[in-house]
């Protein structure tokens, strides 16, 4: 089966540009040939409903990389199940070009359950012309700190990629989406660095084994009665 390369610059570059904004935790949790499932997370100082009221305007905090028309302040998003999670493509004026606006809707709510949790479903970036159902979902919890925010995108089906280098690619995209909003409400458990030891837990000394002596041997009936039913010798 063919697959075909990546198209988009910054799609492939997402995994280098993602190195210096990771938010708390990031990984491509699993994969196969046509599927994979990529998890972000990330506390942040800031209660539920600040989280929700950012988390429902992407133009605050989405990368204008990572859209079309070049610009996060085109993105917009309806917090209802059936709402859009799209992007204004400007028309243009201008001598010797004329174009009409366009629009792009990269996914749609399945559900928003405001500062609990929004779902969505759609293909991002270059996924969206294969055939694949991606969802994604974003689950908010209150901890002492602030909110913690679950971030994972599941996708599967038929794609003409490597699944190992698109999944990669677009784990690096999601961790910078959420280290975008991550950083307008502000981080609050920064990842640890690579090579930092992690502190050992003190170690639990075994109790003393106190070993029995054996229990004395108790002879059997045989034994014990065995010259009853002997002859006596002379």
């Amino acid at each position: 089966m063919t697959r075909f390369p990546i198209r988009a610059a910054h799609w492939a570059a997402a995994l280098a540009l993602a190195a210096g904004a990771a938010p708390l935790a990031a990984e491509v949790e699993r994969m196969d040939d046509n599927s994979f499932l990529t998890r972000d997370e990330a506390v942040v100082a800031a209660d539920p409903k600040e989280v929700w009221l950012a988390l429902i305007s992407p133009a605050r905090w989405w990368r204008s990389e990572h859209t079309w028309s070049g610009e996060a302040a085109n993105l917009r998003l309806t917090p209802q199940a059936g709402g859009c999670f799209c992007e204004t493509i400007p028309e243009v004026d201008e001598p010797g070009r004329f174009t009409l606006e366009g629009s792009v809707e990269h996914m749609r709510v399945i559900q928003a359950f405001p500062e609990r949790a929004l779902v969505m479903r759609g293909s991002l970036g270059p996924l969206q012309p294969e055939p694949v159902v991606g969802v994604l979902s974003i689950a908010l919890t209150e901890v002492e700190a602030g909110t913690r925010i679950v971030w994972t995108y599941n996708v599967g089906g038929f794609m003409r990629f490597e699944v190992p280098v698109i999944a990669r690619a677009v784990d690096g995209v999601m961790s910078q989406q959420l280290a975008g909003l991550a950083e307008l409400l502000g981080e609050v458990d920064a990842p640890a660095a690579d090579g930092e030891a992690a502190e050992e837990p003190a170690a639990i000394e075994p109790e003393p084994v106190i070993e029995e002596p054996p229990a004395e041997r108790t002879p059997s009936v045989e034994e014990a009665f065995g010259d009853l039913s002997g002859e006596e010798e002379d």
